[in-house]
């Protein structure tokens, strides 16, 4: 098989844009469902799930290292992007451990110390999606941070879930027009306008 030959069939296998778009994108997809599970159990639960805070704060820093991976170059430069998402999810981690001390569980009842570890990985999801510059991440953020209040207004779990799944499908759905938006200004041919 000649050079021209095996290009040719290797272009004939690349994913389609839409392909590529839900693939690069289902790293956010994941956690974002790992986050309305989150939320579901913060909500349901009588203890606070801060285990599955911390195992959250873990995934977080590991996507948000990933989106940045290939954006930055030179060995110098990943290494501080490294330390430095590792120093900001730990950070986040003490903070949830504080609120577990027996100290402080005397302030907290359970409930509280669950929004806690919530309201901190979304100021942590946030605060690392605007440092990264990934509205992916911001956006994971939001929809924690959203959560905390309906948690506190609603006290039933699967309507907290409900609401989280539709501020998610929202979010998804304004990604995909944008994706839309971008395929019609680069000239490609939408599924339905062949029709002429």
């Amino acid at each position: 098989m000649s050079d021209s030959e095996l290009a040719g069939d290797l272009e004939g296998r690349a994913p389609s844009p839409k392909t590529s778009f839900w693939l690069r994108e289902l790293p956010y997809l994941v956690v974002l469902g790992l986050t309305l599970i989150g939320v579901g159990l913060t909500t349901v639960s009588r203890a606070p799930p801060t285990g599955y805070w911390e195992f959250m704060a873990l995934v977080m820093c590991v996507v948000t290292i990933s989106t940045a991976w290939a954006e930055t170059s030179g060995r110098n430069a990943r290494l501080r992007l490294i330390v430095t998402q590792a120093l900001h999810w730990t950070s986040f981690l003490v903070a949830m451990n504080l609120t577990l001390l027996p100290s402080v569980q005397r302030l907290l009842n359970p409930e509280a110390t669950g929004v806690t570890a919530l309201l901190l990985l979304a100021l942590g999801a946030l605060t690392a999606g605007i440092n990264i510059l990934s509205w992916q991440i911001a956006f994971i953020g939001v929809v924690l941070a959203v959560s905390v209040p309906l948690k506190a207004w609603l006290q039933q779990g699967a309507v907290v879930v409900v609401l989280g799944l539709i501020v998610a499908l929202v979010g998804l759905a304004i990604v995909y027009s944008w994706h839309r938006g971008a395929d019609r200004k680069d000239g490609a041919p939408l599924a339905g306008s062949e029709r002429d």
